[in-house]
C-alpha cells in the first residue's frame, strides 16, 4: 500500500510539474508577442527613411537622435500635442470615472420607478457607433462656436456608459446596502457617503477604467480630426497622421516612428504606474461576491 501511495504521490506531483512548466512556457511566448511589437518600434525608431526603405533588420542604428530631433523640430507642434492629448485625456479619464460611478451608485443604492428602464437605456446606448452621431455633433459644436476648443472632446466623457456598466457590476459585489444604511443613520448626507465612503471603496475600479479611458481619450483620431483644425490645438494622433500623409518629398519614416515612440511614452506610464490596480480591480469586478 505504502509503494502504490508513492507511486501517486510522484505521478500527482509529476503532473503538477508538467502542467507549471507548460503555463510558464505560455506565458513566455505571450510575453515574447506582447513586446516584440515594442522591440520593432524601437528599431525602426534608430533607422533612417533609407534604410527603413530596405526592409527590416533587428539590428539598431545610428538614427535615433537625428529622427527625434527631426519631430521636436519640424513643422508640426508635437510638444504641444502631446500637452493637448495630456489635458484631454487627463480630463476625460477624471470626468468620466467620477459622474460613471455617481450615476452607477444613483442605480445601485436607490429604488424608483423606472429604474430597469433608465438602466436598459443606459446599456442600449452602447450599442451606437460614434461615427453614426458624428454629424450631428460636429453641427451642434460649430452652432455653439466651440470648434478648436477641448470643451467637446471632454464633455462627452460624462455620460460613457462602458464605464457606468463596470461601476455598476463592481458595486453589485463590493458596495453592501448595509453600509449605506450605516452611514445615513449617522447622519451622513448623500454626497457625503458618495465621496468619502462609496470612491474609496470603488478604488481599484476607478484605477482601472481611468487608465482605459485615459488610452482610449489618447489613442483617439476620429473625434479630434473633426473638432480641432488649428496646429496649436491638434492632438498627437492627428499630427501624426498629418505626418504620414506629407508629400513624398518631404516624407520621412524615421520621423514618424519616432513620433509613434514619442505617444506611447505617457500610455506606458500610466499603466506602469496604475498597473497593480488592473488585476485585484478587473477580479473584484468579475466575480460576484
Amino acid at each position: 500500500m505504502a509503494a502504490v501511495q508513492n507511486n501517486e504521490e510522484k505521478t500527482a506531483k509529476g503532473t503538477v510539474r508538467g502542467r507549471r512548466i507548460f503555463s510558464y512556457i505560455i506565458l513566455i511566448l505571450l510575453t515574447f508577442l506582447c513586446l516584440i511589437w515594442f522591440y520593432i518600434l524601437f528599431i525602426n525608431t534608430t533607422r533612417s527613411n533609407g534604410e527603413l526603405g530596405k526592409g527590416f533588420t533587428p539590428i539598431p542604428s545610428s538614427h535615433l537622435i537625428e529622427n527625434l530631433y527631426n519631430m521636436l523640430h519640424g513643422s508640426l507642434p508635437f510638444v504641444r500635442g502631446m500637452l493637448n492629448s495630456l489635458i484631454i485625456a487627463g480630463l476625460s479619464a477624471l470626468c468620466s470615472t467620477y459622474f460613471s460611478t455617481m450615476t452607477a451608485y444613483a442605480i445601485h443604492a436607490y429604488d424608483f420607478k423606472g429604474k430597469k428602464a433608465i438602466y436598459t437605456f443606459i446599456l442600449a446606448i452602447m450599442m451606437i457607433p460614434t461615427q453614426v452621431s458624428a454629424l450631428g455633433f460636429v453641427q451642434l459644436v460649430s452652432k455653439m462656436n466651440l470648434m478648436d476648443h477641448y470643451l467637446p472632446l471632454v464633455v462627452p466623457a460624462v455620460a460613457s456608459p462602458i464605464v457606468f456598466f463596470y461601476m455598476k457590476q463592481y458595486m453589485d459585489s463590493n458596495l453592501p446596502g448595509s453600509l449605506l444604511e450605516a452611514a445615513r443613520i449617522d447622519g451622513a448626507g448623500e454626497f457625503r457617503i458618495f465621496n468619502t465612503i462609496v470612491m474609496p471603496l470603488m478604488k481599484p475600479a476607478i484605477a482601472v477604467q481611468a487608465i482605459f479611458t485615459f488610452v482610449n481619450s489618447w489613442n483617439n483620431y476620429f473625434t479630434p480630426a473633426l473638432i480641432l483644425h488649428k496646429e496649436s490645438m491638434k492632438t498627437l494622433p492627428v499630427l501624426i497622421a498629418e505626418l504620414r500623409s506629407a508629400d513624398w518629398l518631404k516624407f520621412d519614416m524615421g520621423q514618424v516612428y519616432a513620433a509613434i515612440t514619442f505617444s506611447i511614452f505617457p500610455v506606458i506610464f500610466v499603466y506602469l504606474f496604475l498597473s497593480k490596480y488592473i488585476v485585484g480591480g478587473v477580479t473584484a469586478g468579475g466575480v460576484k461576491g
